[in-house]
């Protein structure tokens, strides 16, 4: 949502049902979105901002608050998943706040018997272990935080959400060892070996540390949404303004089947 050129929410709903998208991710709890997405079939994750932590991590009253403003408001809205936070790390000043902030949302869902999943979405910069993709471990700083969302995924049956861009791997690989094509599903045979198992792309090669990552933990489930949905030009730098898969005219710039 962060262009001045993006088609009126309405628009984006029938977008979505022509194209048969039956999934949307929300970063934030804009109105005007959960209104357009009321009494659709499309599943939606809704995200809590990082700013909203502490203030709902400070009581159950304020997490109360937030849910019945963002959720029992909009009853007739198919919410799948509330992603608490994203991207934290231990740096954040705010970072403290995070598993209570989950706990406290968890609380009032569990209460109004909603079967929305509660989680949080990480980044790659977890990872400190990578290659091969078997090695695959978190760094030793983000532990405090990774060791009590972890234990709350595994209590809660919920998935862990990771932010998995291959690209910006790509770019901040400084061995300059890495064929773009690897980073943009094109190469024409595998890249990595790792056992038996082969990596023609870049995407499953990061999958597969993450997973061997919690995997002592626990084994999440997989479940995929594309960023993003369109081009954004107010964004910064400049190859962030053209993730989309649309124009902002609404024009598919891609040839995916959705189906």
């Amino acid at each position: 949502m962060v262009g001045d050129n993006l088609p009126l929410h309405p628009e984006v709903i029938a977008l979505y049902n022509q194209y048969n998208i039956r999934r949307m991710r929300l970063y934030n709890p804009t109105k005007a979105a959960l209104q357009a997405l009321q009494c659709t079939n499309i599943e939606v994750m809704l995200g809590v901002p990082n700013t909203d932590l502490q203030r709902i991590a400070a009581s159950q009253d304020n997490a109360n608050a937030w849910v019945q403003n963002n959720v029992k408001n909009y009853a007739n809205v198919k919410l799948r998943y509330i992603a608490v936070g994203n991207e934290v790390k231990p740096s954040d000043s705010f970072s403290q706040f995070l598993v209570p902030a989950m706990q406290n949302i968890q609380n009032v869902l569990a209460v109004a018997g909603l079967g929305i999943k509660v989680s949080t979405a990480i980044d790659i910069g977890t990872l400190g272990e990578s290659s091969p993709p078997s090695n695959g471990s978190f760094k030793g700083e983000y532990m405090p935080i990774l060791h009590p969302v972890i234990r709350f995924l595994m209590n809660t049956q919920a998935p862990l959400q990771v932010n998995l861009y291959p690209y910006y791997r790509y770019i901040g690989n400084n061995t300059k060892d890495m064929p773009l094509n690897y980073a943009l599903f094109a190469a024409p045979s595998p890249v990595v070996q790792d056992g038996s198992l082969q990596y023609p792309n870049l995407f499953d090669a990061i999958l597969d540390a993450v997973y061997a990552a919690p995997s002592v933990f626990y084994t999440p489930p997989i479940e995929t949404y594309i960023f993003a949905m369109f081009d954004e030009n107010n964004k910064e730098p400049e190859y962030k303004k053209h993730w989309g898969l649309f124009s902002p005219n609404k024009q598919l710039k891609y040839p995916v089947n959705f189906n």
